[in-house]
């Protein structure tokens, strides 16, 4: 059975940071994209940062988070991680890690076939 779950995710004042973390299981890391999405208040679901299976060595990030944030991976362990430094207000909402097989890790939604169930960030002062 396919899961992801992702944790890390809490309040942090501008300019602070947070690690997310996903868990990934049921599947073969190695063969899938993953990427971070987010729902924030009033903007709907946008993709933030993806990694694309390993035979395609892609990483996208949208261009409000780049240079702040960075995607990574450990295909061992089964899990991913979204760095997220430099946080504003901009920035919250729920984060959710999403798994395309065989993906390159574009941002759209609508390519992702499995999903996680979200963690909540804040960043207020």
């Amino acid at each position: 059975q396919v899961d992801l779950v992702e944790s890390g995710g809490g309040l942090v004042h501008p300019g602070g940071s947070l690690r997310l973390s996903c868990a990934t299981s049921g599947f073969i890391l190695d063969h899938y994209a993953i990427a971070w999405f987010r729902d924030a208040p009033g903007k709907g679901r946008e993709g933030v940062a993806g990694s694309g299976a390993p035979s395609f060595g892609q990483t996208n990030y949208a261009s409000d988070v780049r240079g702040r944030f960075t995607i990574s991976r450990d295909n061992a362990r089964k899990m991913v991680y979204l760095q997220m430094n430099n946080l504003n207000s901009e920035d919250t909402g729920v984060y959710y890690c999403a798994g395309e097989v065989l993906g390159r890790g574009g941002l759209e939604s609508k390519s992702y076939d499995y999903w996680g169930r979200g963690t909540q960030v804040t960043v207020s002062s």
